[in-house]
């Protein structure tokens, strides 16, 4: 329509039935639509219903070790934290001192190392080892490669819920 000042348009929204929607109100000049508000609401929230459902929240999942842990139990937990990552989770690890332990924070170290190796095929190393009180934090994130295939599981699951949808309305 081009540029109108802002009673003509009311005017014109009003004759049609329409409402005066400022798009961008803060363009020199103004930038106004005629549409219908509730309709125009109702596509705006199915958009950002959309975007929500093509987003992945990624999860900072947390393990703690205890400086005295037997080898079995390391495999123990080295293993949820391998599910962690192949379900494409972050992961805050922790290394956690009692009393004398904090003398021999360099076997902590130590053990970080022997873990990040132990994960290093399907994660890397966010940020170093680090002491942070009585603690020894660091952070791992999956692979690119562990994302791709954590991606093509889903779609193959996905595929799978649909051919049994298809099998259940043919019977």
């Amino acid at each position: 329509m081009g540029i109108v000042s802002s009673r003509e348009a009311l005017k014109i929204a009003e004759e049609r039935g329409y409402d005066l929607v400022a798009i961008s109100p803060n363009a020199k000049p103004p930038v106004c639509k005629l549409v219908d508000l509730g309709k125009f609401l109702y596509q705006k929230n199915k958009q950002l219903k959309e975007a929500k459902k093509k987003q992945t929240k990624v999860e900072v999942k947390q393990m703690r070790y205890r400086l005295k842990i037997d080898k079995h139990d390391l495999d123990t937990k080295n293993r949820k934290v391998r599910k962690f990552l192949e379900n494409g989770n972050r992961l805050k690890l922790e290394i956690w001192f009692r009393g004398r332990e904090m003398a021999y924070t360099d076997k902590g170290f130590a053990l970080a190392h022997k873990i990040i190796d132990a994960l290093s095929d399907i994660g890397y190393l966010v940020h170093e080892p680090k002491l942070a009180g009585r603690n020894l934090i660091f952070y791992m994130e999956p692979t690119k490669e562990t994302l791709k295939k954590m991606k093509e599981r889903r779609e193959k699951d996905g595929q799978k819920d649909e051919d049994n949808e298809v099998g259940s309305e043919k019977v």
